[in-house]
């Protein structure tokens, strides 16, 4: 009897053991499928910081918006252009169009050739080209909104008006922004974080490059680019556009499509439209750009730190908190290349202008 009753005992604890272990390998596969699961995506950028993001080029005009949304989604090639124009410092006009029209870049960075101190400036602070460009990638119609109420802004300001460089015209609440003479082109010099009004919090380890920084609160137009060099190049400034109903970039009369992989993508495709690869030649340079988005903690090149999702705060090239006082004061040194725009010595736009 006593046998008999034992083993059934024991037969009643291997069965809670069973049972037991069961119930452990089910919770541990449940585990292991939870840890599976893909990241939760990381924050957007918001309306502000998107604003932080377009404030030095919002006022631009339109074509060059363009080339610059759609430059900075190659930071890699940004990179490799700026270098590459300063080994070529010597190339002016048509010679320097041709050498151009020989790289392999995207159309858009070639575009910037145009416009030194422009290519100059996404290279030196090349934390907010990359922030610039995934913001573009990811949310092409909320940076397109935050350009049109930021030149809002700037025209309640009295900054934004039209005067000899620039014409400045109003079509259902849309600004556009052009050259008042079509063959040529001024790239506004200003302040971004003070000529909308209102103070905007600089971008971290913002360097304010010669010739589009001014230090002042208005606009400052100094020498401007003549386009006819670069006319007969695919790339050229009659290539590009805004469709700000479309909210999109244009080139060659069709939506700007990026096929760079600096972010970790096969190729970005802004919003719904299907239209595909309208002769982009973007390529991919080996493992490119990766990891250097300011909205999500990375840091990119020069030792810029990258820009924490709704952590907002003002740095000098230091990395030294500063106020707005200080701003417009501060001595950039250093040069453009040859050929580029020296801002602050020209004539300023802001007030003198007349609204349309």
């Amino acid at each position: 009897m006593n046998i008999k009753l034992s083993k059934q005992i024991l037969a009643v604890l291997l069965s809670c053991l069973l049972v037991q272990f069961t119930a452990q390998a089910g919770s541990n596969g449940a585990t292991g499928q939870s840890n599976e699961q893909s990241p939760t995506p990381a924050a957007k950028p918001s309306a502000q910081e998107l604003r932080q993001l377009v404030a030095p080029i919002a006022l631009y005009p339109d074509a060059l918006v363009a080339q610059v949304l759609a430059a900075s989604t190659y930071p890699t090639q940004i990179v490799e252009a700026e270098r590459w124009m300063q080994s070529h410092s010597d190339l002016k006009g048509d010679k320097l169009g041709k050498e151009v029209d020989k790289q392999n870049w995207d159309p858009s960075v070639k575009a910037l050739a145009q416009f030194p101190s422009v290519l100059e400036n996404m290279d030196k602070n090349l934390s907010w080209t990359s922030s610039l460009g995934e913001a573009y990638v990811n949310q092409p119609q909320d940076v397109t909104d935050a350009v049109q109420t930021l030149r809002q802004e700037a025209r309640k300001a009295g900054h934004l008006n039209d005067n000899e460089q620039e014409k400045v015209t109003t079509q259902d609440k849309t600004i556009i922004i052009e050259p008042a003479n079509p063959q040529v082109v001024y790239v506004p010099a200003y302040d971004p974080w003070l000529v909308y009004g209102a103070p905007i919090v600089a971008y971290p380890g913002w360097y304010p490059v010669p010739g589009i920084f001014w230090g002042g609160v208005g606009l400052s137009f100094g020498i401007g680019f003549g386009i006819g060099f670069f006319g007969g190049f695919g790339w050229g400034w009659g290539h590009w556009g805004y469709d700000w109903h479309g909210r999109r970039a244009f080139f060659d009369h069709h939506e700007f499509v990026s096929h760079s992989r600096d972010f970790g993508h096969e190729g970005f495709h802004h919003g719904d439209f299907g239209h595909g690869n309208f002769g982009h030649g973007g390529s991919d340079h080996g493992g490119g750009f990766h990891g250097s988005s300011g909205f999500h903690g990375g840091s990119g090149f020069h030792g810029q730190s990258g820009m924490h999702s709704g952590g907002f705060s003002g740095f000098d090239h230091g990395g030294n908190t500063r106020g707005f006082s200080s701003r417009g004061q501060s001595s950039f040194g250093g040069g453009s290349h040859g050929g580029g725009f020296h801002g602050g010595g020209g004539s300023h736009g802001g007030g003198g202008g007349r609204h349309r």
